[in-house]
């Protein structure tokens, strides 16, 4: 998915900005960036972080870096932060970003007589450079924003720095978080909040869906109000979120917990120890085992010395391996036991079923699976949970597809997402064989909802249920 950072202060801001991107890393494994802006203009660094943490990457570019203001961030993707030069001026901009009518909107801006685009290594266009695109197809900055966020299929939040300040736009749907910290004389603007705590900023306000803020060193100014709308990923809470993070008012670690102890309050197996897939599984398992009584254990462990971050080959046998090898049996916790085990979900179910076997040929009798959310039945239109290129990459989807043999329509997959229904009974039966668990019962979205704790009607549940 992604984060960023941003920072603007009254003395050089380059130690806070470092840090507060950094704080982001667990969001993305690509690139990371930072730029700032200072006496000789903008300077801007943009590494690979695929195979050492940013860090490592950024610490001699940090060392001759100077500047009172400065965004970065961490980038599942696209190079980031971009300088661009329009008859806005010369600013610098980074954005999380889902764009689903990138066709529509390049064809758009060729038809207005926009001449090119920089293709990346891959083929495609910088998603951050058509959101500059579509900001400067107006007169003002704020008109460019706004136009921006409304033109994008999908979803899009936006800092964007000139010499006057940095601009923080959240998505229109809030799908993603904007929060603002401040201490004295700085402001910084973030997607996690806890990413400025340590660096001596408190809390100032959280974006609503759709505003538009100035930050400086002495203010923050809304330029654009909150729309009406929201509709956060409620998998912030279920998976990306770092364990300290908190959005809209609930705590990640708390919703595991709730979450964790709402699948136990339905569940009836009665296993020697309850475990968590490390590391967004652990909270979910502490849940479960406080209100079950049954005792929570670590029965393998992930070798973090080498693998602290979740670097993920693009290539699936290799992200196999990877997620194989980063996790540690401790044979004595699991030689003859059955065990409850919890991950945040199953998608493709191929790490998962490696795990299972892993377990299995370290003397495991028993392997019971709960995942803490519901199936997944559509791929991800708003974030880049995944960037699959069919929903036929889900576990569910392929199942469904044998069992109907035939087009699956919309009122079919409604039957399949009814934890209620024949159809989805049989569904879950037919995960369980192909990946060799000894049961399987996957967390409800209603008890889901519950544990986020806040309207139900501010959440995203598309990947679950279809509903936008």
């Amino acid at each position: 998915m992604g984060g960023f950072f941003g920072a603007a202060s009254t003395e050089d801001c380059v130690f806070d900005l470092f840090f507060g991107i950094d704080y982001h890393s667990h969001l993305g494994t690509k690139r990371g960036g930072m730029v700032v802006c200072g006496e000789k203009g903008f300077d801007r660094a943009i590494h690979n972080i695929e195979n050492a943490p940013f860090r490592t990457k950024f610490d001699k570019d940090v060392q001759k870096m100077s500047g009172r203001m400065g965004i970065g961030c961490i980038s599942d993707y696209e190079p980031q932060p971009l300088l661009v030069r329009s008859h806005h001026g010369t600013y610098a901009i980074t954005t999380i970003s889902k764009i689903n009518n990138m066709e529509e909107l390049t064809q758009m801006l060729f038809e207005n007589g926009h001449s090119h685009f920089l293709e990346m290594s891959g083929g495609d266009i910088n998603a951050t450079e058509m959101v500059a695109c579509l900001i400067n197809q107006k007169e003002n900055l704020i008109e460019g924003i706004r136009y921006a966020l409304e033109s994008i299929d999908g979803s899009v939040s936006i800092l964007l720095m000139n010499e006057k300040g940095i601009y923080a736009a959240r998505d229109k749907h809030g799908r993603t978080p904007v929060v603002i910290g401040r201490k004295e004389n700085a402001f910084c603007i973030s997607f996690e909040n806890f990413a400025y705590r340590n660096l001596g900023y408190k809390d100032f306000k959280e974006l609503g869906g759709g505003e538009i803020v100035v930050v400086t060193n002495k203010e923050c100014k809304t330029l654009s109000a909150p729309g009406k709308d929201m509709k956060i990923c409620t998998f912030l809470w279920v998976y990306y979120g770092y364990p300290a993070s908190s959005y809209e008012g609930t705590s990640v670690e708390q919703m595991r917990y709730e979450c964790g102890r709402r699948m136990a309050k339905r569940d009836h197996a009665t296993p020697d120890i309850v475990a968590g897939v490390p590391d967004s599984g652990t909270a979910h398992a502490i849940g479960y085992a406080n209100e079950s009584g049954i005792p929570f254990s670590r029965p393998f462990i992930k070798y973090t010395p080498t693998w602290p971050r979740s670097f993920m080959p693009a290539i699936q046998s290799q992200r196999n391996l990877i997620a194989k090898m980063k996790l540690l049996a401790v044979e004595e916790l699991i030689r003859g036991k059955s065990l409850l085990l919890i991950d945040d979900s199953i998608v493709r179910g191929t790490q998962l079923r490696e795990t299972t076997e892993f377990l299995y040929e370290s003397g495991a009798r028993e392997v019971h699976i709960r995942p803490a959310c519901p199936p997944l039945l559509y791929g991800c239109r708003y974030l880049n949970f995944s960037r699959s290129s069919s929903e036929m990459d889900l576990i569910t989807r392929r199942i469904i597809n044998r069992l109907e043999g035939q087009t699956v329509t919309e009122d079919v997959l409604k039957e399949y997402a009814d934890p209620e229904s024949s159809k989805y009974e049989q569904m879950v039966e037919e995960i369980r064989k192909e990946l060799n668990f000894t049961t399987l019962r996957f967390n409800r979205l209603d008890d889901m909802l519950d544990s986020v704790g806040i309207d139900k009607c501010k959440l995203c549940t598309y990947c679950w249920n279809g509903q936008e």
